[in-house]
């Protein structure tokens, strides 16, 4: 099938005017030409469109049934340069995004609400993955960017560039009848009983991991680590039945729990860092006025 959108156009004019010398001045052509591409339209589709005689002209069922359709695919047509200007700008088309558990409970929400008013029409597909799941993504253009607690694997340095977005200081996560909690206030680690740590495994986010052990070193003592887990509301579940403690980014207290009570450390501690990452060869505007947003 090869008939021409103009022969779409030619056909429409003809049934709304149901007349072949009004359709042809509203067209801006002479009616020969426009008998002659009707003639073509209903050749190539096999069957007539209009039935005529000297009184007037009606529509066959066939052309009755193409009329709806020839005019959707007509004004999909014109919608298409327009399409394609806010695709090139970045104000249309699809952002699939990974993120820690983290982002969730500290810029990820007002960033997604910022980015949503300002593009309405862009589609975005969100993720919950852990770093360096989001790195081997990142790797194999499955996902646009995600947020993620650096560093990110040596080998990706060439392929991956980061931003850093967000620092906050660690805080306790532990039971809420936890002995010596029982002032407000900060806390020192030295002053709670020796329960174990609850952590995730060093190979999700060294930094991170080192830093929270490096805040018990600082106070002189050596944990235990009792659980491990991945998800920061997993850690928080098994503190709340009374696994232990954590030391978690400030924004986690965000993440409300029975049974659990947040308090800030009197020494300070390491900040916890977070950030963007994207593949430097991404040519997408909608990546480009993702991190523009973020950038402001």
């Amino acid at each position: 099938m090869n008939f021409e959108l103009r022969q779409l156009r030619h056909f429409v004019t003809v049934a709304e005017e149901l007349h072949f010398g009004r359709a042809a001045e509203r067209l801006h052509m002479t009616q020969p030409p426009l008998s002659q591409s009707i003639a073509n339209l209903e050749s190539q589709l096999g069957a007539p469109l209009f039935l005529r005689n000297r009184r007037q002209v009606t529509l066959t069922p066939a052309g009755s049934a193409l009329l709806p359709e020839a005019r959707r695919l007509l004004e999909d047509a014109e919608a298409l340069p327009g399409l394609v200007r806010r695709v090139a700008g970045g104000e249309a088309g699809r952002l699939t995004l990974s993120f820690v558990s983290t982002a969730d409970y500290s810029i990820l929400p007002g960033i997604l609400q910022r980015y949503r008013a300002a593009f309405p029409q862009v589609q975005l597909v969100l993720r919950e993955a852990t770093t360096d799941v989001q790195a081997e993504e990142l790797l194999h253009g499955r996902i646009d960017a995600g947020f993620v607690i650096p560093p990110l694997p040596g080998r990706l340095d060439a392929a991956v560039a980061y931003r850093k977005v967000l620092e906050e200081p660690l805080i306790l996560c532990a039971p809420a009848d936890l002995d010596g909690l029982q002032d407000e206030g900060p806390v020192s680690l030295r002053d709670l009983p020796p329960l174990p740590l609850v952590i995730f495994p060093r190979t999700l986010a060294p930094l991170l991991h080192d830093a929270i052990l490096a805040t018990f070193r600082a106070e002189g003592l050596t944990p235990v680590i009792g659980q491990e887990a991945i998800q920061m509301q997993t850690i928080v579940s098994l503190v709340s039945g009374g696994m232990g403690l954590a030391l978690v980014p400030q924004s986690v207290s965000n993440l409300m729990r029975a049974g659990v009570q947040y308090r800030p450390l009197r020494t300070p501690t390491p900040l916890a860092e977070l950030g963007v990452a994207w593949r430097r060869d991404s040519e997408s505007p909608v990546l480009r006025g993702f991190l523009d947003l973020i950038e402001q």
